[in-house]
């Protein structure tokens, strides 16, 4: 489940014949939660044509710019760091017209990063409210997914994930920033 994995590497020790193994493929955003659980034998080109489904409405809507609201959730600032990485000069995330603003009220959608604390909770909803509509939401990192190492912690309010549906899902802990960079363009449409 690569919504749950922290990429430790401890299960491809653990696992003698090698059914289990790490690459540097960065492709593995998904547009749905169980396409994330990765089948047994599955092919990365496999999982790679059906991970992300772009949708002719997205395209249209987002497919030229697109800009986001980062709210960290009490997450552990991995994420973070690396989502400031993919618009630095090295990865370059605003040439493709995708940035991140400071209020959203000029955003189109947010980017969930963290586990989503019970303190953080009312903040999260709140700036979902303020982004206008149209609007997506994006989960970014294993703690955003499904609450990561934290997922049984009585101090989470995930609640916000049953009311909102989450329109893209980009693993990792943390993602790196080609992951988010790739994963954000095929579902606006920009990569085929």
């Amino acid at each position: 489940d690569l919504g749950r994995c922290v990429f430790c590497r401890d299960c491809a020790r653990a696992c003698p014949n090698g059914a289990i193994a790490f690459t540097s493929r960065h492709r593995c955003g998904a547009t749905s939660r169980e396409t994330l659980v990765v089948a047994p034998g599955q092919a990365a080109e496999a999982y790679e044509a059906k991970a992300i489904a772009a949708c002719d409405e997205v395209r249209r809507l987002f497919g030229r710019s697109l800009k986001l609201r980062q709210v960290s959730a009490a997450g552990c600032n991995g994420c973070e760091m690396e989502l400031a990485a993919a618009g630095n000069v090295n990865f370059d995330m605003g040439r493709f017209g995708i940035d991140f603003v400071a209020s959203p009220r000029h955003a189109d959608g947010v980017v969930i990063t963290g586990p989503v604390s019970r303190n953080m909770a009312p903040a999260l909803r709140d700036t979902w409210l303020a982004v206008p509509r149209p609007r997506i939401v994006i989960a970014a990192g294993a703690c955003a997914i499904s609450g990561g190492l934290f997922a049984d912690s009585p101090e989470l309010d995930r609640s916000f994930f049953e009311q909102v549906p989450v329109d893209l899902y980009v693993p990792g802990c943390p993602p790196h920033p080609l992951t988010f960079i790739h994963s954000v363009l095929k579902f606006i449409g920009r990569m085929g």
